[in-house]
């Protein structure tokens, strides 16, 4: 969105934020970033940013935030309510320190039950323990959410072998073929290792399919890594654990990786609220001694156990209510602040829906957003028939064919679905009846994601008379 006039510029910064960086613009007089006499003739007048950042407090209510970060493998006396599968898993790895393989392992539930937490936990102590006796056993983690390809999941794999091994990778990431990646992964796993274990973390995501029977990418990763023997990889064991939410994953493995892939199966049911409480409590020391207000813990364990038990939804929970805290500069974190994290979370989640929506449909949702946004008045409710004349106009300007009004209806009748928008319809004998949209989020904050989205990337310059659009389509309108 860009706003100028012959009086005013605009800025545009970016400012690194506790939950991720933020786009912001604002209207800067042009007679003050001008030199003046009153400014020692350096030509600046102080920096805004700058001066907020210094003014700003620093008094935080954290006293060590990483232990809130997903990320962060943590204590083993910190794992709660996973008894079983941590027993399970030990049991399993436990046969490297005997200088055997270790066998491949399925670990199944849904998000936020403790999969990757247990895994990554045992296999770096058992990575330690081996060690100690002199075995090299490495783990070697990679996320199936960040890869799409078959092709591109080998060089994952051959990445971080390279950097455990603390050499160099050898392959390009393009330009060789994926057997020409095969072979410098098992290079380099038998020249520096005695036993690794892959763990395909979320390994359902990685559905790319290159294989001609249409077979998902995982099933190639799978069979290649399952049979590391037949393929001459004899001195060193290699094992695979595979992380999905998905029960019935093995069903989607093709026949050659089904065959070769005979996992020990661990599952993780969804946890409680008397789990998730003792979860947390066991990260309260995230935070400074006695800023937690009564009933904290039991809020988030409650909302939590409300939202499938995902223990990561949690402890993201408890992490945004104390960042709510900071920013109230209060010296507690109270209920009211998880109540304000958890409305934040659910608005996070709806944006991040709005990035998923095919190429028309977020078109669709933008120009709607674009009639309250740039409307010279403010409006209560936004004309369908405006909202697909600005829609063509966009499609127009980014050289995009535009659908028909029955499509564009149909893409706002799923956005309101998803709670992007809700609509009615009402009029009088001079217009006749119309349907009205109203957007459920800010309208500048809607525009700002779409424009994050890689389809809409750049869109507000593309369309740069499109406040001028908006503003004639109402006024013909009304």
């Amino acid at each position: 969105m860009e706003l100028k006039s012959r009086a005013f510029a605009v800025e545009e910064t970016e400012l690194l934020l506790a939950n991720g960086p933020r786009r912001f613009l604002y209207s800067v007089p042009e007679t003050e970033r001008m030199t003046d006499a009153g400014n020692g003739g350096d030509g600046v007048s102080g920096d805004p940013i700058r001066e907020r950042f210094e003014t700003g407090s620093r008094e935080t209510v954290f006293r060590n935030k990483r232990l809130l970060d997903p990320e962060t493998i943590i204590d083993a006396d910190r794992i709660v309510g996973r008894d079983d599968q941590l027993d399970q898993t030990i049991g399993y790895l436990r046969t490297v320190l005997n200088g055997n393989r270790a066998p491949d392992l399925l670990l199944h539930g849904p998000s936020g039950t403790g999969k990757s937490l247990i895994i990554n936990s045992v296999s770096e102590t058992a990575a330690e323990l081996a060690h100690a006796d002199g075995t090299d056993f490495v783990p070697i983690e990679i996320s199936c959410q960040k890869v799409t390809s078959y092709d591109r999941a080998i060089y994952n794999i051959v990445q971080q072998a390279a950097k455990a091994a603390d050499v160099d990778v050898g392959v390009p990431r393009k330009g060789v073929s994926t057997d020409r990646k095969i072979d410098r992964l098992f290079e380099i796993v038998s020249n520096e290792f005695d036993a690794i274990m892959v763990v395909l973390d979320e390994i359902d995501l990685l559905t790319g399919s290159t294989s001609p029977n249409d077979a998902p990418a995982y099933s190639d990763v799978i069979y290649q890594l399952s049979r590391t023997t037949q393929l001459g990889l004899e001195d060193t064991d290699v094992s695979i654990a595979a992380l999905t939410n998905d029960p019935s994953f093995m069903e989607d493995l093709d026949s050659r990786a089904f065959s070769s892939f005979n996992p020990e199966h661990i599952t993780f049911p969804d946890y409680d609220a008397t789990q998730l409480q003792a979860i947390l409590d066991r990260r309260r020391d995230a935070f400074k001694d006695g800023v937690l207000g009564d009933g904290v813990i039991q809020l988030c364990a409650a909302l939590g156990a409300q939202d499938h038990g995902d223990a990561r939804q949690a402890i993201d929970l408890f992490r945004k209510a104390g960042e709510v805290a900071n920013h109230d500069n209060a010296e507690t974190v109270t209920d009211d602040h998880v109540r304000r994290a958890e409305e934040e979370a659910e608005r996070e989640a709806t944006l991040l829906q709005m990035q998923g929506l095919s190429a028309h449909k977020q078109i669709a949702l933008y120009a709607t957003a674009a009639v309250a946004g740039y409307a010279r008045d403010d409006i209560d409710t936004i004309p369908n028939k405006v909202a697909y004349n600005v829609y063509t106009f966009v499609t127009d300007t980014l050289d995009i064919e535009s659908k028909s009004q029955h499509s564009f209806l149909r893409y706002m009748k799923e956005a309101e679905t998803y709670g992007f928008v809700r609509a009615q319809k009402h009029g009088d004998n001079m217009k006749g009846v119309h349907k009205y949209y109203t957007l459920a989020n800010d309208p500048e904050v809607v525009l700002d994601t779409l424009e994050d989205a890689s389809r809409l990337a750049g869109v507000a310059e593309e369309t740069p008379d499109i406040k001028a659009v908006v503003n004639a389509q109402l006024a013909e309108f009304n």
